[in-house]
């Protein structure tokens, strides 16, 4: 008898299903893992939002761009309602937003140029002409000419008190009278052509011609095209629309997928010979970066231990061994070598040990949850305590994060952003009259604030 494994909910189990699944049903699977933090970190969160958008847009089919904007805006309040610690969701959707309505912009400045071709070449074949061109046959179309009848049929301006070369030109006064003037005999007058622009030069001001007699009624050189020719233009444009975005979407997963080994390309350039450098939790972007410099420099890693949250992690970085699915992992990659047999010395310290320790430590290098508007950052609990040690003994501290961790929401009030995590972990429920009489918390995240901060590395810049 055969048994069918079935996958654990998170993001391995969400990815899979995302292309199979109604929309619908897709975005209510994400809101419950996020619910149950089966989904957690930024990364994790980052990604099942990129995929589930461009699910969303791939199976958008109405012509509004605006539809499908506020479509996407009514999933990010249901994401965000879900779990609004998770900075990184709305962070996504922004970027997303974004791509649309540049895509949008384009589309539509493109639209508008196809059109003003389209309808040159429609006027020149269009039934009338050549009562036009009788009406307008005994006229010089010279462009002394035209320039002539301009300025002869406005009123006269006083005449420039420059030297005699510039009295031949008319002055600035003589062609604004002329432009308010200028009207088009033929369209009408609520949606005017520009196309007809050059026959109300050759129109007397003051007088206006009338329309061909092929003509009938208010009918105008316009309201001979084709009914569904807007509708089929806005059709295409939607649909190459909607290709150009979920390209930029794409671009987004791209970008997620390789923001560690972006970030780890600045590794040689912040980290030098013999340097003892201080890092907290297991980032897999830290990681990345250490091991990056390993390759060419030979220098110290000194691990807080991060107890009681991160600890088995730090653990893990520190042995070498790695469990076949650790939390911080995205996919199945894991390392298949540990910072030591990368030619890294590497120590482990308990936290206590932070102060005392930071005065032979050369630079502090820590990952992040989110970064705020204001340069602050959300990270792992105990970065606080580090980020003040360091500054009380003048050492830097650089932050390694991906720009999609950058948040527009100011830091007014932190408590908000704190998630806090299971009380157990730091006294044991076993201690059951004690339990009863104290209150317990265990928050996952510090707020660190900006002047605690020395540089931020990311995928794209280095910033102070």
């Amino acid at each position: 008898m055969l048994h069918s494994t079935i996958p654990s909910p998170g993001l391995a189990s969400f990815l899979s299903s995302v292309k199979t699944r109604p929309v619908e049903a897709s975005i209510d699977h994400l809101i419950l893992l996020l619910k149950h933090r089966q989904i957690r970190n930024s990364r994790s969160c980052a990604t099942a939002t990129a995929h589930l958008l461009r699910r969303i847009v791939a199976a958008h089919r109405v012509t509004d761009v605006s539809e499908l904007i506020e479509r996407i805006q009514i999933v990010r309040q249901r994401l965000a309602a879900a779990q609004p610690k998770e900075l990184a969701v709305g962070n996504i959707v922004r970027r997303v937003l974004a791509v649309i309505r540049v895509e949008a912009e384009e589309n539509r400045e493109g639209g508008m140029s196809e059109q003003s071709n389209v309808g040159t070449e429609r006027h020149s074949r269009a039934p009338g002409r050549n009562i036009v061109s009788e009406h307008h046959q005994d006229i010089d179309f010279s462009a002394s000419n035209l320039l002539r009848q301009t300025i002869s049929d406005s009123p006269k301006a006083p005449r420039p008190t420059t030297d005699a070369s510039t009295d031949s030109l008319p002055t600035q006064g003589a062609f604004q009278q002329t432009d308010s003037t200028l009207h088009l005999p033929y369209a009408n007058s609520n949606n005017a052509p520009l196309v007809t622009s050059l026959f109300s030069l050759l129109s007397h001001p003051t007088s206006r011609a009338k329309p061909p007699s092929n003509l009938a009624g208010n009918q105008s050189l316009r309201d001979l095209e084709p009914k569904n020719t807007k509708a089929q233009s806005q059709l295409s444009s939607t649909r190459d629309l909607r290709a150009e975005v979920i390209e930029g979407i794409e671009e987004i997963i791209d970008e997620l997928n390789q923001v560690d080994d972006m970030v780890a390309c600045y590794a040689l350039d912040h980290i030098h010979v013999n340097e003892i450098i201080l890092t907290y939790t297991s980032s897999m972007t830290v990681q990345k970066f250490l091991l990056k410099a390993a390759t060419k420099r030979k220098f110290t890693v000194i691990y807080a231990e991060a107890f009681p949250n991160e600890h088995e992690g730090t653990h893990t970085v520190v042995s070498g061994t790695v469990k076949p699915q650790m939390e911080n992992n995205l996919s199945s990659e894991v390392f298949q070598k540990s910072l030591s047999a990368a030619g890294i010395t590497v120590i482990l310290i308990p936290d206590s040990a932070v102060f005392a320790i930071m005065a032979r430590v050369n630079k502090v290098i820590l990952g992040t949850h989110v970064v705020l508007a204001n340069g602050g950052l959300v990270a792992a609990a105990g970065v606080k305590v580090i980020a003040e040690a360091a500054s009380a003994h003048k050492v830097p501290v650089v932050v390694l994060t991906g720009i999609y961790k950058l948040s527009p929401i100011y830091a007014f009030d932190v408590d908000p952003l704190i998630e806090n995590g299971n009380a157990g972990k730091i006294f044991g429920y076993e201690e059951g009259d004690l339990v009863q009489r104290v209150g317990v918390m265990n928050p996952l995240f510090d707020y660190v604030p900006p002047d605690l901060v020395d540089l931020y590395i990311t995928n794209l810049w280095v910033t102070l």
